[in-house]
């Protein structure tokens, strides 16, 4: 007998795919098999039969499942996909891989650079097409590109700031400067970890579920970097920093940015991870002329097309199947109109959707499966942090609002790193999730802001303060360690200061220092006078009002939420008026000496316009001692408490519903400092208080209780129309009887225009009382301070 013969050639051409200059395309023959089975003579005994059929029972069997095992590898070219950087003209991508699945293409390897490097990565780790629609759809690019920073992240002290300056510049050796770059992009970071937690501990990105790989630029010496391993998060920001928009990353040393200054289509990196075919999708602008060139944005655009365009001249040639969406109507931050882009690719793909599906069969065609994204909780056993030299762990720690040995969710991390990134005090933030056992460790990457000093500038106009200029310098790091010096300097009808010392410990007690000086002048209500002998017909009286205060104190956090603390007060207030007839013409010329405590919660999205959140406030003061001009003076106490929040209706209709009250603790104490209530706009101090319907501060007493609603529609984009109405109960003493309860004395209502802009709200409002035969219109102009 002779042996049964197998011969097996296996051919495969080098190019699976090629494109004539005709635009004609064939798909090469994967495999050709030739089996011969050779054999002159079978003399076959009983047993030589059995060993026949055993044999190629055997035989076939091992070569169903080694067909079985490399069915894809035989049968199917590897395809890899090369995706180019154009900022929001990018989103085409999305609509390129939605065809790419439909025609059940499986991508074996991917490239991208910029947002190519963004859509690829999230592809890579697992994402089908349709979950990145649903991604991107989702995401603010404004936020994203403004790196905003939630108002809950900052804390009491950052609140107050933000809502003061318009304009925040370096300073330094007595210049001004300008900012490395408009975002550190840490919206976008925190968004990406997240989105990667499936992925979280790949460190070789060829082992992800789709081996990836990106492109950087070193911006010190202009040479491409390929991004294939470490932080797959840290890889995507780096390829995507557009010079002037984000701010460089540093990998391995190197400081990078978008990578397509040097290689916005790394088709020739993406062929070496082993790609036969190579699918690409030309997203990059072609080069303007001087009319399109209308706006620094697309200046740098062109600056960095100078190169790539050129090249790609000859990367198209050696692309295998090209797709270039035709998006010239759009611009790199046209992420408005991101519906339309996606569109814009699924047309270009289909456009050459014959060539797309000669790629498959139904043996090989591939569905790819949705994402099943892994658990949105995290076990962080350790927290690890660069030495820093002029900031705490403990300041750290604080910022992030959980310590090691912490179960928190990925909101939490955001959180705790927009706390860190709210203080403006690193100019480079980033951060990792290591294995640690079943739990993960943080390792924090921080770069103190080289810049200390600070020059901001703001601007303000209401009725009672009328027109102001702020400029404020702020240092950090003046005599200890977390500590910030601010003094405010207002110049204009009312020259005012407020200076303010503070040394933030995180969970332990901080503590500061602030004096303060305001005046103004405006007629108010007859009772702060504490005269009498006055004309009863006249309701209000002209006065200069002047007051210094000087506060230390301490505070820290209560249950990881509220602010509370305290401390002890010193003020001087002197009240005249030239409408007296007595010589001096002086109400009150007295230095006050008490003391405080406070708790705070503000979790309000937003100050002027809050769509979502939760205020409350709570303090009581007692003043212990006095100079007392008045020769009235007696210890007393202050209490008062504020509550609102705020709550979409529906779309852009937001309701705000507030209640506060207060009263004095000893009748017979002094009216200085008695709760005054009208008026709209001003910067409020003491117990002064808004009441719609009323003039500025024209009604008082030692007790109130105050309610106010209001509903704000944003008509478009930032504008604001809204109507309030509020009532209150106010006199002497309300609250020793049931009659505060009553139907309210007091009652208005407002209707206004507002407009958010970098100087703060632009605001109008008619507003009119019941009681009175007048209405009011309230004018301010910016952050009120």
């Amino acid at each position: 007998m002779r042996p049964i013969q197998l011969f097996i050639t296996n051919t495969r051409s080098k190019r699976f795919f090629s494109t004539s200059k005709k635009g004609a395309s064939k798909v090469a023959l994967f495999l050709q098999e030739k089996i011969s089975f050779s054999h002159s003579q079978l003399s076959i005994s009983i047993w030589g039969v059995t060993a026949v059929f055993l044999t190629l029972f055997l035989f076939n069997t091992q070569k169903t499942f080694s067909q079985d095992k490399k069915q894809d590898s035989i049968k199917r070219p590897k395809i890899g996909l090369v995706l180019s950087g154009g900022g929001a003209k990018g989103f085409a991508h999305i609509g390129v891989l939605k065809v790419l699945e439909e025609a059940g293409i499986k991508i074996d390897y991917i490239g991208g650079t910029s947002m190519g490097s963004v859509i690829g990565g999230l592809y890579a780790s697992g994402y089908n097409a349709s979950q990145i629609d649903s991604i991107f759809k989702k995401t603010n690019f404004d936020d994203l590109i403004n790196d905003y920073i939630p108002r809950s992240s900052k804390n009491f002290y950052g609140k107050k700031n933000d809502e003061l300056y318009a304009i925040v510049l370096p300073f330094s050796n007595f210049r001004v400067g300008i900012p490395e770059a408009l975002s550190k992009g840490m919206y976008n970071y925190n968004l990406l970890t997240s989105l990667t937690r499936n992925v979280r501990h790949v460190r070789d990105f060829n082992k992800l579920p789709t081996p990836f790989l990106c492109i950087g630029t070193n911006i010190e010496t202009g040479e491409e970097v390929l991004l294939n391993k470490g932080n797959l998060v840290q890889a995507m920001m780096a390829s995507a920093a557009f010079p002037s928009l984000f701010t460089p990353v540093e990998i391995d040393g190197n400081l990078l940015v978008d990578g397509g200054v040097v290689n916005n289509y790394p088709i020739k990196e993406v062929r070496n991870l082993g790609a036969d075919i190579i699918i690409g999708v030309d997203v990059q602008d072609d080069l303007m002329n001087r009319k399109n060139l209308k706006n620094a944005t697309r200046i740098l655009v062109q600056i960095t097309n100078l190169q790539s365009i050129d090249k790609m001249k000859s990367k198209i040639k050696d692309t295998d199947i090209y797709i270039k969406p035709d998006i010239r109507d759009y611009g790199v931050i046209s992420f408005d109109k991101g519906e339309e882009i996606i569109r814009k690719g699924e047309e270009a793909a289909f456009a050459v959707y014959e060539k797309i599906k000669s790629l498959t069969n139904e043996e090989t065609f591939y569905k790819k499966p949705k994402l099943k994204v892994s658990s949105d909780t995290l076990e962080i056993k350790k927290i690890n942090s660069t030495k820093l030299d002029n900031y705490t762990r403990e300041y750290i720690n604080g910022k992030l609002r959980f310590k090691p040995e912490s179960t928190i969710t990925y909101d939490d991390l955001k959180t705790g790193i927009n706390n860190i990134n709210a203080t403006q005090n690193f100019s480079t933030i980033s951060y990792c999730l290591e294995p640690d056992g079943i739990s993960d460790d943080l390792d924090l990457v921080l770069k103190e802001n080289p810049t200390q000093t600070f020059l901001k500038l703001g601007l303000h106009y209401d009725g009672l303060y009328k027109s102001g200029i702020l400029l404020n310098l702020t240092h950090k790091k003046t005599f200890l360690k977390n500590d910030i010096t601010s003094l405010d300097i207002i110049l204009g009808d009312n020259f005012r200061y407020d200076l303010n010392y503070y040394v933030e410990n995180g969970f332990n007690i901080s503590f500061g220092f602030k004096s303060r000086l305001n005046q103004f002048n405006r007629n108010v209500t007859t009772s702060i006078s504490n005269l009498t002998g006055l004309n009863q017909n006249v309701n209000l009286i002209n006065v200069d009002f002047l007051d210094l205060t000087n506060q230390a104190y301490f505070q820290t956090i209560f249950v990881q939420k509220f602010l509370m603390g305290g401390g002890v007060e010193y003020k001087y207030l002197k009240i005249n008026s030239p409408t007296l007839s007595n010589a001096e013409n002086i109400i009150d010329k007295s230095n006050y000496l008490s003391v405080f405590g406070y708790l705070k919660f503000d979790s309000f999205d937003n100050k002027s316009y809050p769509h979502s959140g939760l205020y409350f406030s709570t303090d009581l003061q007692t003043y212990l001692a006095s100079s007392d001009y008045t020769n009235k003076f007696k210890p007393f106490s202050i209490a008062k408490a504020e509550v609102a929040f705020a709550k979409t209706l529906f779309r852009k209709a937001t309701v705000k519903i507030g209640a506060d009250a207060g009263f004095n603790i000893g009748s017979d104490s002094v009216p200085f400092f008695d709760f005054i209530l009208g008026g709209y706009g001003y910067n409020k101090i003491n117990n002064f208080n808004y009441f719609y319907g009323y003039d500025f501060l024209s009604i008082a007493g030692n007790s109130y209780i105050k309610t106010d609603i209001t509903l704000d529609y944003e008509i478009f984009k930032k504008n604001h129309v809204n109507l309030s109405a509020n009532f209150a109960n106010l006199g002497d003493d309300i609250f020793t009887t049931v009659d505060w309860v009553s139907m309210p004395k007091y009652s208005g209502y407002a209707i206004g225009y507002g407009l958010e802009t970098i100087i703060g709200p632009i605001e109008v409002k008619q507003s009119w009382s019941p009681e009175l035969s007048k209405s009011f219109t309230w004018f301010s102009i910016g952050f009120s301070f």
